[in-house]
């Protein structure tokens, strides 16, 4: 019988694959060029592990990549579970530059190893607009951002973040950008729910008369 293509990896051949992107992400971060090799014994695991779950570079870098957008994709979800809807949005492109920012090397490795491939644009697009979504959902339920906005509107209005040079003071630059792209949100939202913790706000009473 043929084996199942799905079948689960068992726990120490899941734990070898696992400690291999932990050291390819840490090497390939550094290092555009980090050697299979080192990346292996960083993981420490043999050569003939690394190719029986990566067969090559390629794989390696694709996967890498894969995975740390699909950890700032989960993310979205995590912040709605506890933070309101407009600052869960807030706190996300926060997280999204950082990794923007941190992960530069391993982007460039992408480009580097897989170059301009078709189908390589869409790398992590699937994970990002499905958060995106869920954040812009949301919020216009909530009421604190404009009716109709799509993930594809969002994604083009922080592409921004690409452009800044992460070996620069980038934090206050990526801040503003982001602000502004929250102002833009919040321009014609129907301000359900937007009133500040004390009481406060658009839609507070006044003189606290319901």
């Amino acid at each position: 019988m043929p084996e199942e293509k799905n079948t689960p990896l068992r726990p120490d051949a899941q734990r070898n694959r696992e400690r291999i992107l932990d050291a390819a992400l840490a090497e390939l971060t550094l290092a555009a060029d980090a050697p299979v090799s080192a990346i292996a014994k960083k993981a420490g695991v043999g050569q003939g592990t690394f190719y029986r779950n990566f067969p090559n570079r390629e794989a390696l870098v694709l996967e890498v990549y894969r995975y740390e957008m699909q950890q700032v994709a989960d993310s979205a979800a995590q912040l709605l579970l506890t933070r309101d809807p407009d600052r869960a949005l807030r706190e996300w492109m926060d997280r999204l530059a950082q990794f923007a920012m941190a992960k530069a090397g391993l982007a460039e490795t992408l480009r580097t190893t897989v170059g301009r491939r078709s189908g390589l644009a869409h790398l992590g697009h699937g994970p990002l607009t499905q958060a995106v979504t869920l954040l812009l959902d949301a919020n216009e339920k909530a009421g604190t951002i404009r009716p109709g906005m799509t993930a594809e509107d969002f994604l083009l209005a922080i592409a921004g973040l690409w452009q800044i040079d992460p070996l620069s003071d980038w934090q206050p630059r990526a801040a503003r950008l982001l602000d502004l792209v929250m102002d833009g949100l919040r321009a014609g939202a129907s301000g359900r729910n937007q009133s500040a913790p004390d009481g406060s706000g658009p839609n507070a009473p006044e003189d606290g008369r319901a």
